[in-house]
């Protein structure tokens, strides 16, 4: 097999001796051919050793590795990694589940298919790629889930990969598909509804942020939907209305939704409208989360703060839990006494120590009573590779506030 091939420094495999699946451009001393962008090449030690196979980028992560086991990288490799990513959802029950037809079905690194996120919305699948090496696959993936998903009614696959392949807006390169967000194959239609939790969504695929909703929260909505009975509560960074929905089905006594983004507030409106009426106990507000709660003045026992990543890398880490702090106080100043807060950050670049010592500041300088209730992590369709920590990036906690 003629492939290009990425050389070694001397005692440089050990992450790969570890199955990690990415290689840092650091560990490389030389590169044996001329391999573009989404290329498959093989990792060889410096003796010249077969180590792995992945996709070449020209970037700090320079190989997304796929196999450990074996060069062989073709057809029959994908359709196994995808029938076993299938398998395991089924294996939860998810396909089964009449109260919820919104999943994650493939969790990259986690289903040992990094660059990959694929996420099931009621018989549309989402793809999302995250390097250019995948989203060349995805003729193939259309085939193979086209196939694999029969049995579960896929009607349509939308290809979501536009905002997570930037180097295509930002250069105009040769080696590299020009993305848009589109339908591959199947039915195409603009919004689609789903259930979570028995609660009905409308998701614009075109419109929506990540691959459309935010899936991987769905087991803590249903926690906050278990707590919210005749609380009022304030959902920050609320987006279409995920957390809101869940409180005011578990019994809030009112609602108010926060996002800067007046397209998601309306559609938070008509979500909430859909489920509840007219008549719910609910405000849709079009604000900048931090200056908005200046002036909430204690109205709320519930808080919830969901918002986008502040740190993209370790290079803005320390801007990005400044940012979290500030929201933090500010959370835990105009809670009610007893009250909850529901905090999170999803930046991969903020480790758990980090996220909990932010936490910990925000309430040394409000100068409250803080108690951990609960840790929070994304839900079960979202596995981890033990080999990968780092895929964990959904950070959680559950506070209580004296």
């Amino acid at each position: 097999m003629n492939r290009p091939q990425l050389i070694l420094a001397p005692g440089k495999e050990k992450s790969l001796l570890r199955r990690h699946p990415w290689l840092f451009s650091g560990a490389v001393r030389r590169v044996e051919g001329t391999p573009a962008e989404g290329d498959l090449v093989d990792v060889c030690d410096a003796g010249g050793h077969w180590l792995a196979t992945g996709h070449y980028q020209p970037e700090s992560i320079i190989c997304k590795i796929l196999s450990f086991d074996s060069p062989e990288v073709d057809d029959d490799f994908f359709r196994r990694r995808l029938q076993s990513a299938v398998d395991y959802r089924a294996s939860l029950g998810l396909f089964a589940d009449s109260a919820t037809n919104v999943f994650r079905l493939v969790h990259a690194e986690g289903d040992g298919l990094p660059g990959l996120v694929a996420d099931w919305y009621n018989g549309v699948l989402v793809l999302q790629a995250h390097s250019e090496g995948m989203h060349r696959q995805f003729p193939l993936f259309a085939r193979l889930f086209a196939e694999l998903l029969a049995p579960y009614g896929i009607r349509s696959v939308f290809d979501k990969s536009s905002a997570t392949l930037p180097a295509r807006k930002l250069h105009d390169r040769s080696d590299v598909s020009h993305v848009d967000d589109r339908f591959v194959w199947g039915d195409e239609l603009d919004e689609h509804e789903v259930l979570e939790n028995g609660i009905r969504l409308i998701v614009n695929f075109f419109e929506g942020q990540k691959t459309g909703f935010f899936i991987d929260q769905r087991e803590n909505r249903h926690l906050v939907q278990t707590l919210a009975r005749n609380r009022r509560l304030l959902n920050c960074f609320g987006y279409t209305g995920g957390f809101s929905l869940a409180a005011l089905r578990g019994g809030a006594a009112y609602v108010e939704t926060v996002d800067i983004s007046k397209r998601a507030i309306e559609c938070c409106n008509r979500n909430v409208q859909l489920n509840f009426g007219t008549e719910a106990n609910h405000r849709g507000v079009v604000a900048d989360a931090l200056p908005y709660m200046a002036s909430v003045d204690n109205r709320f026992d519930f808080i919830i703060l969901d918002p986008p990543a502040f740190a993209k890398n370790h290079r803005s880490l320390q801007q990005g839990l400044r940012g979290y702090r500030a929201i933090n106080q500010r959370a835990i100043e105009q809670l009610q006494s007893g009250g909850f807060l529901m905090t999170f950050s999803c930046s991969q670049a903020v480790s758990k120590d980090d996220f909990q010592t932010m936490v910990f500041t925000a309430a040394a300088n409000a100068r409250r009573r803080v108690r951990i209730v609960r840790q929070l992590p994304h839900a079960v369709d979202h596995p981890v590779s033990i080999f990968h920590p780092e895929g964990e990036y959904l950070k959680g906690l559950l506070l209580q506030v004296e």
